[in-house]
């Protein structure tokens, strides 16, 4: 493949300490964390996968990061979705492969006490369970639903809907309305919600749905709002894909959500 002069990702090895920030806040996936003499460090996967847009800069905690203008593959799109599917596909099979391999039988046991023996060792399965200290307070009148539309499932939606535009798009993943408490009053109120699951559900389906929603109502804004597992992090790469793939700079926005129901 010929070289061209673009911007692409430069890593400090010095400065890089391979804690991985830089991973899920890539889209393209273009950045692993390898083995060196000199102990981890994150690498380009391939320049071609590496838009140069720079969205992993503002995750790394020791500013290895940087833009460079030099020469390198040209960004390949399409080598790079398929690379994401693939990933997802991976994901997805490796997290039915441990599920089948647990039993009924097996202890649910608190983080801090570790993982019974054939449990799986996916970050986004491990078996937790959670105490909560009863609230003293007074109960108060049961909070009123914000959702303003129907469907909300990302499937179900066309892109023609007519509160799709000029929204303020939440695309929220399916876990999330168990995790926190407050998704209606934060995330609902006054804006039009999606609602999928990346692990399990086509991520090239969602992400052609996504570029057509983007296209044809031109939402004002979007923001994702995802569990903290890894997995999850495919939501976040959907709607980059999707933005690009429409050729659309609306305002993006990620918000994590922690296991125990905490903004991370």
């Amino acid at each position: 493949m010929k070289k061209i002069k673009r911007k692409i990702i430069c890593i400090d090895e010095d400065l890089c300490n391979g804690c991985g920030n830089c991973i899920p806040a890539c889209p393209e996936q273009a950045l692993q964390i390898v083995e060196t003499p000199n102990g981890p460090k994150a690498r380009l996967v391939k320049e071609f996968y590496c838009d140069g847009l720079g969205a992993c800069l503002g995750n790394c905690p020791t500013n290895a990061l940087s833009l460079v203008e030099e020469e390198a593959e040209p960004y390949d799109e399409e080598a790079t979705i398929a690379r994401i599917k693939e990933l997802l596909e991976k994901h997805v099979k490796h997290q039915k492969e441990q599920a089948a391999g647990r039993t009924d039988e097996q202890e649910v046991v608190p983080a801090s006490r570790g993982k019974p023996k054939g449990a799986s060792s996916c970050p986004g399965a491990a078996v937790i369970q959670m105490e909560r200290k009863k609230e003293t307070r007074k109960k108060q009148g049961r909070a009123a639903s914000e959702l303003r539309q129907w469907p909300v499932q990302i499937y179900l939606v066309p892109p023609t809907a007519p509160f799709l535009r000029n929204a303020d798009l939440a695309i929220v993943a399916d876990c999330v309305p168990f995790a926190y408490a407050n998704l209606h009053e934060d995330f609902l109120k006054g804006g039009t919600v999606l609602v999928g699951c990346p692990k399990f559900d086509d991520a090239e389906a969602y992400i052609d749905k996504m570029a057509k929603i983007i296209e044809h109502s031109k939402p004002k804004t979007i923001k994702v709002v995802r569990m903290e597992v890894p997995c999850c992090s495919g939501l976040t790469q959907i709607v980059h894909e999707a933005r690009k793939r429409a050729g659309s700079s609306i305002p993006f926005e990620e918000v994590i959500v922690g296991i125990r129901g905490e903004i991370v």
